[in-house]
Formats: C-alpha cells, sequence, structure tokens
C-alpha cells in the first residue's frame, strides 16, 4: 500500500499547493491572493474587490488554515466587523477545506 507523505509544518510545497487549489475560485479570480505563514497557520489574503470589507480595496484577510495535530487542518473565516477568526470546519485533508474556501457560495471567506 503507497501512503502519502504528510506535511504538518510551514513549508513551501503546502503554501503552493494551497496558491493551486485557490486557481479554482469562484469570487476575487482577478486578483492574486497571498499565501503565507502566521502565527502557527496558513493565512490566505487577498485584494477587496467587492469594496465591502475595505472601500479602497485594500489587502484583507480571506481565511485562515490550521495543522494542530496529526489528520487535523482547522479551517477559519475572518469576522472583519469583529477582528477575529471565525472556525468553520475541520477535516483530515487540506483540500476538503480549500474546496470550501474556493466554492464559497454564502461570501464566509469572499465578502
Amino acid at each position: 500500500m503507497i501512503r502519502q507523505a504528510s506535511i504538518t509544518g510551514p513549508g513551501e510545497l503546502v503554501r503552493r499547493r494551497i496558491l493551486r487549489e485557490l486557481e479554482g475560485r469562484s469570487r476575487y479570480r482577478y486578483v492574486q491572493p497571498e499565501v503565507r505563514w502566521q502565527d502557527d497557520g496558513w493565512q490566505i489574503s487577498s485584494p477587496c474587490c467587492s469594496r465591502n470589507v475595505d472601500p479602497d480595496g485594500g489587502v484583507i484577510d480571506i481565511a485562515r488554515l490550521e495543522h494542530p495535530e496529526p489528520d487535523v487542518w482547522r479551517l477559519y473565516a475572518r469576522d472583519h466587523a469583529a477582528g477575529r477568526w471565525i472556525w468553520q470546519a475541520s477535516a483530515a485533508r487540506v483540500e476538503e477545506l480549500l474546496a470550501l474556501v474556493v466554492d464559497d457560495a454564502h461570501r464566509v471567506f469572499w465578502p
């Protein structure tokens, strides 16, 4: 049986995987999101195309991914009004959580 390698810490491979998944997003398609390691998690930011959060179209926080233990990823959305991260879901694979960010039919991540 072949087992897929698990990446549990910061690294370019995880960042690239996140960026690759974000290419299929349905909202904010014409801007380039940023993915960076910050405070023990991957943080996704993007220019605010809708100007709902930032009237000047500045960069806003979109989502945060944490990998606190093996086989657990956590996804958070930014509550811009309250200035805090709100837990949205947990999964064993980061791709499952990124699918929520990419589809975002309810504009939880891409306001």
